[in-house]
């Protein structure tokens, strides 16, 4: 990626070299040995100094004024655009030190129905590298991008390759008389289940795309992306491992939590969840729904109502009251919390973090 400076530098030494004999022989003088090698510095500070005197650099300044320059963008972070937290957490862990990751949503903002405003879209157009989970996660993504006149941008759907859980819920069936959705819009909005990454495994595939993404934007820098990728691959295995030890050896098995976010963790874990709301935590029970989950307790002996920190917990602490059961948070990692990212939290340790109030639940 650097421009080399050799052949520039080259013919102005020689420039330099010439004019310094011709000096030396008007004045009579013999210049000391080593006077012509110049250090770049010098070089520029002369060039800027010519500039001034004349009021207009020479063809030679300008190119090395431009090599310069180039030289001093060189190695400049790779700009990405993470569109929620579990994206920024695998682009910044795969970019290390070669990129600067900026996360779309705010901290402590609920991201089903966030979309992004002009500042947005301007640092998206400005961007070398966006990613985003798909799977109708981000159901503004798809517009965007069209929208963007740059052609420079590399974007990421992390989600690519998984095999996708149909995205039906009881949201559909509360709003069996509403109209229609578009096709465009059923697809973005619950064809499938978009919540990929609480299982591990899909994690990792995730982040393995991100690595090839970033290899894509910046080449140069492939061994020290894969390299990144291959660290947090075994730990992503460790945590499976975790996962399956430890869940596989408690007799509980059904949880109740505020929204249907946990589908493929129940897929890969041999778990049952019931969702207080569906796909998006943004609709509360109907009196029917109320009764369904309640007996859903009952039936399955559920002892504790999961919320999450980015929703109201008034529905959980309602149907723990009328079945007994206790109250925890079981974290979707959509997005953590000011406090939460002060106390260096990250995808591993929130999971660590779930799988003990998991076994608190089940156990």
């Amino acid at each position: 990626m650097k421009k080399n400076l050799k052949f520039t530098f080259c013919a102005l030494a020689v420039t330099a070299l010439v004019s310094a004999v011709v000096l030396s022989g008007c004045s009579g003088n013999t210049a000391a040995p080593g006077a012509s090698d110049t250090e770049p510095v010098s070089n520029t500070a002369a060039v800027s100094r010519d500039e001034e005197s004349t009021g207009a650099a020479s063809p030679e300044s300008e190119e090395f004024s431009a090599e310069i320059e180039a030289e001093d963008t060189d190695g400049q972070k790779l700009k990405v655009m993470a569109s929620f937290y579990p994206m920024y957490d695998f682009a910044v862990k795969i970019g290390g030190d070669k990129a600067e990751v900026t996360d779309m949503v705010p901290a402590g903002t609920e991201p089903h129905d966030w979309e992004p405003a002009a500042t947005d879209i301007k640092n998206l157009e400005e961007a070398d590298l966006f990613v985003y989970s798909g799977a109708g996660m981000e159901h503004w993504a798809d517009d965007v991008l069209a929208s963007l006149e740059t052609k420079r941008l590399v974007s990421a759907e992390a989600s690519a390759g998984l095999t996708l859980r149909p995205g039906h819920s009881h949201d559909e069936e509360e709003h069996e008389g509403a109209e229609e959705h578009a096709e465009e819009e059923e697809h973005d909005r619950g064809q499938f289940d978009p919540h990929v990454w609480l299982s591990p495994v899909n994690a990792k595939k995730e982040m393995e795309n991100i690595k090839n993404a970033y290899v894509k934007a910046d080449p140069d820098n492939k061994d020290y992306y894969e390299d990144n990728y291959k660290t947090y691959a075994v730990r992503f295995d460790e945590l499976d491992q975790e996962y399956k030890d430890t869940l596989s050896a408690l007799p509980g098995k059904s949880i109740v939590v505020s929204h249907e976010a946990f589908g493929y963790l129940c897929d890969t874990y041999g778990l049952t969840q019931m969702g207080i709301a569906g796909l998006s935590p943004d609709t509360e029970p109907d009196p029917a729904r109320m009764a369904e989950i309640i007996d859903f307790v009952k039936t399955n002996h559920v002892k504790v109502i999961f919320f999450e920190e980015l929703v109201s917990p008034k529905v959980a602490e309602t149907i723990a009251a009328e079945t007994g059961a206790r109250t925890r948070v079981l974290n979707p990692l959509e997005g953590l919390s000011d406090e939460e990212l002060k106390n260096s939290a990250d995808y591993f340790t929130v999971m660590e973090d779930n799988l003990k109030q998991l076994k608190a639940a089940l156990e």
